[in-house]
């Protein structure tokens, strides 16, 4: 790589590890309080919670990086285009095609980074928050429960409060457990509860000693209490999840036919290519001159360009997921008209025209 290259690269490189770094700080920071005000902590715990907010950071990723990089893209060619060193480096004989280059040394491992992030990563990030937030909601999984609090789930309408626990969480006493269904509510007290380990293809139980369960109707005045020795209680192991898109394999979503798989297999494809169209739109927008009162108005229509191009990225995935486009074009259509829009745009006659000789 030539000292111009490296130069320009550089400059490019470093700002975009800045703002990268503080766009997923800022998302994994908003994740963190929504989990936080969802009390999902209570749910899962500190640790699973951060691994959550760790697992939706990743998916991020993906959206984050072409974004960061379009900014950077105009905001650091603005700089060397309002220093003068753009058109320096044009007197030397630097030609327009070397500064695309360089431009694409830095977006291609960009777009394939996102690439790998969308087709391999996405899935796996999604399986497995899947899995957390099942785990959240299993019934009575005993594990994360911790003695002298209540936890309670809106989705499924369950509160569990124990009042002590075992070191080794084999035994609990003076459990309390509700959960209001379509037309009652049930509780049930227990003085001791023991988790028990599954046999081969069973589902986990957890046995409840000395109690009573209380059926309460919500509608008639017809309640039952029912006083109990032993009371098996059969849970949810929290690992089988249904289907899901987002979490499938992308081999398993190019073979299947349904619009909705389609759109993410695309979705997931598009990644790459889309990072470096957006890349290669930005060149434009650097140019930003306060002597000529422009640099505001520019970056005002660098955002605009910007929401169009999401919007449209949305409007297309959700086209193909309702069946309105086929597989083909599919979303397709959106990156022939950016390359359409980018070849315009860099095309030589524009090329002079943004940075003109004086």
């Amino acid at each position: 790589m030539k000292i111009i290259e490296r130069y320009i690269t550089r400059e490019l490189l470093t700002p975009f590890t800045v703002v990268i770094v503080i766009l997923a700080a800022l998302f994994s920071s908003f994740s963190s309080a929504r989990f936080l005000a969802g009390a999902v902590t209570e749910s899962l715990g500190v640790t699973a919670m951060l691994k959550l907010v760790l697992l939706r950071t990743l998916i991020a990723l993906e959206v984050l990086m072409p974004i960061a990089l379009y900014v950077v893209i105009v905001m650091g060619l603005g700089r060397l285009n309002r220093d003068q060193e753009i058109n320096v480096l044009r007197s030397a004989g630097i030609s327009d095609d070397r500064i695309i280059y360089a431009i694409l040394i830095v977006a291609i491992p960009v777009g394939i980074i996102s690439g790998v992030l969308s087709i391999f990563v996405r899935p796996w990030a999604y399986e497995e928050s899947y899995i957390l937030n099942a785990q959240a909601e299993a019934e009575l999984n005993m594990d994360r429960f911790q003695a002298g609090r209540f936890y309670g789930s809106e989705n499924s309408g369950r509160v569990i409060y124990l009042q002590t626990k075992d070191s080794a969480g084999k035994e609990m006493k003076d459990v309390f457990h509700y959960i209001r269904k379509k037309d009652s509510s049930e509780i049930i007290i227990a003085r001791e509860i023991h988790p028990q380990e599954p046999a081969a293809r069973q589902r986990p139980q957890i046995h409840l000693l000395d109690g009573a369960a209380y059926q309460l109707m919500h509608s008639e005045m017809r309640d039952t209490v029912v006083h109990l020795e032993k009371l098996v209680y059969f849970t949810d192991s929290g690992n089988v999840l249904d289907y899901k898109r987002k979490a499938a394999s992308t081999k398993a979503l190019q073979e299947s036919d349904q619009p909705r798989d389609i759109a993410e297999f695309q979705w997931r494809l598009s990644r790459p290519i889309a990072t470096i169209l957006l890349a290669l739109i930005a060149v434009p927008f650097s140019r930003a001159s306060p002597r000529q009162d422009k640099g505001e108005k520019t970056y005002y229509a660098a955002a605009l360009v910007f929401a169009i191009y999401y919007i449209l990225s949305g409007l297309a995935q959700t086209w193909v997921e309702q069946g309105t486009i086929g597989r083909v074009p599919g979303v397709w259509w959106l990156y022939a008209l950016m390359s359409m829009v980018a070849l315009g745009l860099l095309s030589p006659g524009y090329w002079r025209k943004l940075f003109p000789r004086r």
